[in-house]
């Protein structure tokens, strides 16, 4: 089996030991990404970039999203973030899960992990 590394250059790769995708078995699984921004609905779009980013580098798409997680500090941010999720995912819409528990950094509001099926 082959396995590629997509790696992002986001401060944390390095830091820690990991890349922001790893493509292995079908699927591209995208690493919890974090995104900027001065409340919960600007880092959920500006993590959604990133990820979309990782993605198109491997030629898939949200549309190809089979399982998505969210991590947020306050379980009450997460409302404000539906209209972009559900934008984003449109007619296909994966598996999901949230999840309430603390992040790598108290600025961060939500972040997200997802997993893509490869065409």
């Amino acid at each position: 089996m082959t396995i590629t590394r997509i790696r992002s250059g986001g401060e944390f790769e390095a830091k820690i030991g990991y890349c922001r995708a790893v493509v292995a078995g079908g699927f591209v699984h995208v690493a919890g990404t974090v995104g900027q921004g001065d409340d919960v609905v600007a880092q959920c779009g500006s993590a959604l970039e990133t990820i979309s980013r990782a993605l198109a580098e491997v030629g898939v798409s949200f549309a190809d999203a089979v399982r998505v997680t969210y991590y947020l500090p306050d379980r009450a941010d997460f409302p404000l973030c539906w209209p972009l999720l559900s934008e984003t995912f449109g007619e296909n819409p994966p598996a999901a899960t949230m999840i309430e528990c603390g992040l790598i950094d108290e600025k961060y509001r939500i972040e997200i992990e997802l997993t893509a099926l490869l065409p």
